[in-house]
């Protein structure tokens, strides 16, 4: 392992939208030590906290045609049939809803779940739910994505949720994704969910722990199926 990997395990990247908020933090920090010195400790606590909240860890995703990766680092919260949002012009048909929940401790930088060119891109305001709460999907700020692929239309939506005041979209209609490609972050706190092809099989359930970029959470072309269920036999 060279210096530079071992560096890179050790110091995570932090994204470019977390430096005005660690910059808040550091000056926070310097007027709370000087008007009593455990003020500065909270202050310092808080700003260290904010660096993790916005790392960008270096991910290795899977690559094999057909594979959905999930989009978020969280819990899965749900996996069930249901309505697409209606902004993105999709049949009105449900499908295969697979959602991410991210607490205040998970990486905030979302990743494209497959490749493919974005259809439509929506932002909708609304509410700040709880974004573990199902209506959240309804009634809470959101921004979708319907991405055109080789096996279907998926979409994804960054849904902002109870303490999550801003969605960050980084890509714009007609952009071509990579899998695992970034194309947004929400700070603090909120969920995203994956519309599949209502025929998909989830490979994941609820109370599993996910991984953005790396977690497979379904496979369109069905071979990933046929793998698990070769090597049980």
């Amino acid at each position: 392992m060279s210096l530079v990997d071992s560096v890179r395990k050790v110091i995570v990247p932090i994204h470019k939208e977390g430096y005005v908020f660690i910059a808040i933090g550091l000056v926070a920090t310097i007027i709370l030590a000087n008007l009593w010195s455990p003020f500065g400790w909270i202050g310092a606590i808080i700003t260290v906290w904010i660096c993790y909240f916005f790392r960008d860890p270096i991910r290795v995703t899977p690559q094999r045609e057909g594979l959905v990766i999930s989009p978020a680092d969280g819990n899965v919260s749900q996996v069930a049939l249901a309505l697409p949002p209606p902004e993105l012009d999709l049949p009105a048909e449900p499908m295969m809803r697979i959602s991410i929940f991210m607490n205040v401790f998970d990486c905030h930088v979302n990743r494209s779940p497959v490749p493919g060119r974005i259809l439509k891109m929506a932002y909708t305001p609304g509410l700040f739910l709880n974004a573990e709460l199902d209506k959240a999907s309804d009634d809470n700020e959101r921004n979708a994505l319907a991405i055109e692929t080789t096996a279907g239309v998926v979409g994804v939506v960054q849904i902002a949720g109870l303490i999550a005041r801003r969605i960050v979209p980084f890509v714009k209609e007609g952009d071509l994704l990579g899998t695992g490609d970034r194309f947004g972050l929400i700070r603090f706190g909120s969920r995203v969910d994956v519309y599949l092809p209502a025929h998909v099989v989830p490979l994941v359930g609820p109370g599993q722990t996910a991984i953005a970029g790396e977690t497979v959470l379904a496979d369109m072309a069905g071979n990933e199926l046929l793998a698990r269920a070769f090597r049980a036999i």
